[in-house]
Order: structure tokens, then sequence, then C-alpha cells
């Protein structure tokens, strides 16, 4: 395990430390989408199928995705209100008038501005398919969520615009990666909403919450050869676990590790590094912007429970309840 924020930051740019690449399958099947996108590539076909998602990107203007992101939150909440003496006035409010943020925003919005923009054919019907794969897409997922995930990628490539496999796999896996991580970067700035006074901007809110409480944890890497990680020798061949979450709370790097203070200076690791960093960053930040926007500006958080779904590598929370203004 890598918890060092600079030897996670030395881990993502050397060459020497390399991804886990997935060995492919039947086209259309979920083997063959992980075997395809550039997330998963070896480093010789890495470039290439990166280029194909940045080429995607260059494409969307990120104040376009937020604009549209707040207008799709807005409509989702109108017509949504709370009894008249406050949102804990009353231990018998109607049900409209509190809101499961996960569903019934973070897992829907982004994915359906996204999609649309992609030139997928129904972009709502893409959001549940999108979440079907991202639900196996990392190794380790139970034969039946695979299964659920080979109908959902073929579904998803029948929506997509005609162009070569390896064109439409790196659009999909666009939805894919941008799914967990940006419902997770939305779900996580609801949880901490109390603690941002008006005066903080999304954004600062925003880049705090990637930092303290990331909706990626840690991503793995493999070592091609022997290298050394501050004092620590690393063997060829050893698995190496890059934890996010400790790296932010690096005290050499970022004063105060464990408080949460919106604005401060120094970034987080949770988009990565490197060549492999995360191409989408702009983007999904704008997508998650437009609708923590609407959330600080219509919503109230409630004392409900806050679950996470089980994972090894992300932190998404399976529902966070808001009443609405």
């Amino acid at each position: 395990m890598v918890t060092r924020h600079a030897d996670v930051r030395a881990v993502l740019t050397d060459p020497r430390c390399v991804v886990p690449a997935a060995s492919g399958g039947p086209p259309g099947t979920l083997a063959w989408l992980r075997g395809t996108v550039s997330r998963f590539s070896d480093p010789d076909r890495h470039p290439a199928r990166r280029a194909i998602g940045t080429a995607a990107l260059a494409g969307l203007d990120p104040d376009e995705l937020r604009a549209a992101a707040a207008r799709m939150a807005e409509e989702s909440l109108n017509g949504l209100t709370i009894p008249p003496g406050g949102p804990d006035s009353a231990a018998d409010q109607p049900a409209s008038a509190r809101v499961d943020v996960m569903a019934r925003l973070a897992r829907r919005v982004p994915l359906e501005v996204l999609a649309a923009r992609l030139g997928l054919a129904d972009p709502t019907a893409a959001g549940p398919a999108v979440v079907t794969v991202a639900a196996a897409y990392h190794p380790g997922a139970d034969p039946a969520a695979v299964a659920r995930a080979d109908g959902a990628v073929a579904t998803l490539l029948a929506m997509s615009p005609p162009a070569p496999p390896e064109v439409a796999a790196n659009r999909i896996g666009l939805l894919v990666q941008a799914c967990d991580a940006t419902a997770g970067l939305i779900g996580a700035a609801a949880r901490h909403l109390p603690a941002a006074p008006a005066s903080v901007s999304t954004g600062d809110l925003l880049a705090e919450v990637l930092r303290l409480d990331p909706p990626v944890r840690a991503t793995r890497r493999v070592a091609t050869a022997a290298l050394c990680l501050g004092e620590r020798g690393i063997e060829p061949d050893a698995a190496l676990l890059l934890h996010f979450g400790a790296a932010n709370r690096d005290p050499v790097v970022f004063a105060e590790p464990d408080r949460f203070r919106p604005g401060r200076s120094g970034g987080s690791l949770t988009f990565g590094t490197g060549p492999r960093g995360c191409p989408g960053e702009r983007h999904a930040l704008a997508l998650a912007g437009g609708v923590v926007d609407v959330l600080r500006r219509r919503c109230h958080p409630t004392a409900a429970t806050i679950e996470y779904a089980p994972h090894p590598t992300l932190r998404i929370p399976t529902s966070i309840e808001v009443t609405v203004r």
C-alpha cells in the first residue's frame, strides 16, 4: 500500500508502474469493453485509445454541461415542497418533501446529460445501463453482475452512434468511468453541505470534498521493474495499491489534514496525474457542480443515516436524504 502524497504521485507518473491490463472478450460484452477501453489498456495501446476519449470530450463545453446538469436537477425538484413549518416541523411530513439525492440526482443527472452529448439515442435509458456496467466494471464482480453487465454493454452499444468498435467502446467507457465517481462526488458534497458557508464557492467545496472524502479511494498499479519509493524498495511485479484517501491527508502537503477547509491550497490526487490522469476532470466537475449548485440553493440536509455501498476502492453513498426548500 502506498499512502504518502509524494509516493503516490511518483507511482502515477512512473512509466515502470503500469495498470493491470484486461484480457478482453467477445464483442459487445463487458470483457470486450474492459479489454478495449484506455482505462485497462497496456502502455502500447493506451495513448491511441486515450486519444479517442479525449477527442470525444474536446467537443463538450464544461460550462454548457454544468448549465444542463443544473437545469435537469432543478426540473427534478420542481413541485417538491416541505411543510409550512419547516423541514423538521412535523413527524408526518409528506414523502414528496424528502428526496434521495443519490437516486433522484446523483445517479441520474450527470449520466443523462453526458449520454445525450455523446450522441446516445436514448439518454434516459442509457443511465441505468451504465450503472449496471459500472457495478461489474472492476475485477472481482460476481458472475450474475457480469451477466447483467454483458446485456447492458450490448444495450449501450446499440444506442451509440455508428463507429469503429474501439471508438464506440471508449465512448461508452467515458460514461462508465464517470458513473460512480461523479455520483459519489455529488453524494459526498451533499454530506458536507452543512460545513460549507454560502460564501464558499461550489468549486472550492468540490475540491475539498475530493481531498477529504474522495469517491475513488484507491487505484492499482504493477511495478514492471525494481524501484524505490522514499527509502522503500519495490520489487519487480509487485502489486501497488495507491491510497488516495491517505495521500490526500498527508500532513506534509496539507495543514490540518483532517479538517474540512474549502479553499485551501494544494491539490488532491483523486483524479490522478501523469499519462493516466482522468481526461474528463473538468467535465466531471462541471456535471457535479451543476447538481451541487441546485442542492445548495434548494435543499436542506437531514439527520438520516448515510450508508455506503461495499467496494474495495470506491466510497459511494447508497442514499442521502434531503428536504426540498
